[in-house]
């Protein structure tokens, strides 16, 4: 038995840091629990127990009697002076009481008692050496699985990473080394528990400390982090320093710092982002790489109404709604996304005026206007381009309608024609020529050219 305890003592000490004042404490009492049912109900019984020799001695102190009563409240004084040689009626005797059955049965039965009370014991330790570190990031291997909580081992200690703390796309498996940031050290009805995250967003705060050392000595700081584990992560960084770049800072040299975020993170998307006190500069930035066509903003509904054009529409929302809801919440106000509806009404007001100009001078009874917008929005914007298709081709913008294609189509070509003439006949008038005259007018040119000669003898009898 000494040697047994004496190696249990030593194994406790060195492997589980627990005091030996504690274990020894811890089996006194669980031998006092075996030695009652030895020994029976004595009076003031306990076990003492010497953590170097690893002796153990059952003491009950008896009341000195004349007349013995009750055996295991009192002493007869022959007996009594003979441990005490002088003792008195009343007084208090201490009788080594250890059965001499005190053996195998009531060592193992205090072995198990002692097990029970170190556990206790351990636990008390896990909280005493966590309760300070909630917030601190760990490493550790995974040993076990609880369902779907995964149990780590930490060195000394065992820490649990429930099920609503994991990354939903990251697969653990047995004997991984993983790294997680501490939640909350609970001490609950089963003992102490380290609760342990690897989706909590200051599990990304905690890296870029580890990562920045701006951050860590608080030339930089992280104003906000919105966070959605295993997609992306939007983090706010400001610095009041105006030479120091906050983001170049936390993107590192070459991206160093930031690969080594993304690395632990198993390749979740970090986007770093300057912060800043004017909303529609921290929106814009927020939004990227979207480009924004206008914002409004609302301060007392605590909104922002943010409209792009359509084919950026898709990079403002992202994937899943994720870059509107994370800048949401990296925000704290209501982001509300629209697409930009200007561009698109220009656009049909121009298609509804050259399907007017069609009705204008192919005429009403000719085409109406739901078929000259079919026409303009097939590709004919205008009068001259009758003259590159023919009557199949505007059959084909129809849905095929036959009848109706070759109908505008000679509609078309007569409204060509006294337009290019009224045009020529405009030209003649402005010129002061009638039409019919053209042969006249190169009789003209003919007449002009001789008239440089009259000209030079002027030109002679003025410089004279």
């Amino acid at each position: 038995m000494t040697s047994e305890l004496q190696v249990l003592f030593d194994q406790y000490e060195n492997d589980k840091g627990i005091s030996r004042a504690t274990m020894v404490e811890a089996l006194s009492t669980a031998l006092l629990s075996a030695a009652r049912k030895s020994v029976g109900p004595a009076r003031e019984l306990r076990v003492d127990i010497d953590p170097e020799k690893g002796s153990i001695v059952v003491v009950a102190e008896l009341i000195a009697s004349e007349e013995v009563e009750s055996p295991y409240e009192e002493i007869s004084m022959q007996t009594a002076l003979k441990i005490k040689p002088d003792a008195k009626v009343g007084d208090e005797i201490e009788v080594t009481v250890t059965p001499r059955d005190f053996g195998r049965i009531a060592a193992q039965t205090a072995k198990q008692t002692m097990m029970q009370q170190l556990r206790q014991a351990e636990k008390a330790l896990i909280y005493d050496e966590f309760k300070d570190r909630a917030g601190d990031i760990v490493g550790g291997i995974v040993r076990r699985f609880d369902k779907s909580d995964v149990m780590i081992d930490l060195g000394r200690f065992e820490g649990t990473m429930p099920h609503r703390e994991r990354v939903s796309t990251e697969e653990y498996n047995i004997g991984d080394r993983i790294r997680a940031y501490v939640v909350a050290v609970e001490n609950g009805a089963r003992g102490p528990e380290i609760i342990l995250s690897r989706s909590h967003p200051n599990f990304v705060r905690r890296l870029f400390e580890f990562e920045v050392s701006e951050i860590s000595d608080q030339t930089v700081e992280i104003r906000g982090i919105a966070r959605e584990p295993g997609f992306r992560t939007k983090v706010a960084v400001y610095s009041a320093d105006s030479k120091v770049d906050p983001v170049g800072a936390c993107v590192g040299l070459r991206g160093a710092r930031v690969k080594n975020i993304v690395r632990e993170l198993n390749n979740e998307k970090v986007d770093i982002i300057r912060w800043s006190d004017d909303m529609a500069e921290f929106v814009t930035d927020a939004l990227k790489p979207a480009i924004i066509r206008s914002i409004k903003i609302e301060d007392e509904d605590k909104r922002v109404r943010v409209t792009v054009d359509e084919e950026e529409l898709s990079k403002a929302i992202g994937r899943r709604g994720q870059n509107a809801r994370l800048t949401s919440r990296l925000l704290g106000w209501d982001v509300q996304i629209d697409k930009d509806e200007s561009q698109h009404e220009a656009f049909e007001q121009r298609v509804i005026d050259a399907a007017d100009e069609f009705v204008r001078h192919i005429g009403e009874e000719n085409i109406d206007r739901d078929i000259a917008i079919k026409l303009v929005k097939g590709g004919i914007v205008n009068l001259d381009f009758f003259s590159m298709v023919d009557a199949g081709d505007i059959a084909e913008i129809l849905d095929g309608d036959q009848d109706a294609a070759a109908r505008i189509y000679s509609a078309a070509q007569n409204a060509a024609v006294p337009q290019n003439g009224s045009e020529e006949a405009t030209n003649d008038a402005e010129s002061g020529e009638k039409p019919g005259d053209a042969d006249d007018g190169g009789d003209v040119a003919e007449e002009t050219e001789e008239v440089p000669e009259g000209n030079d003898s002027e030109g002679e009898l003025e410089s004279a």
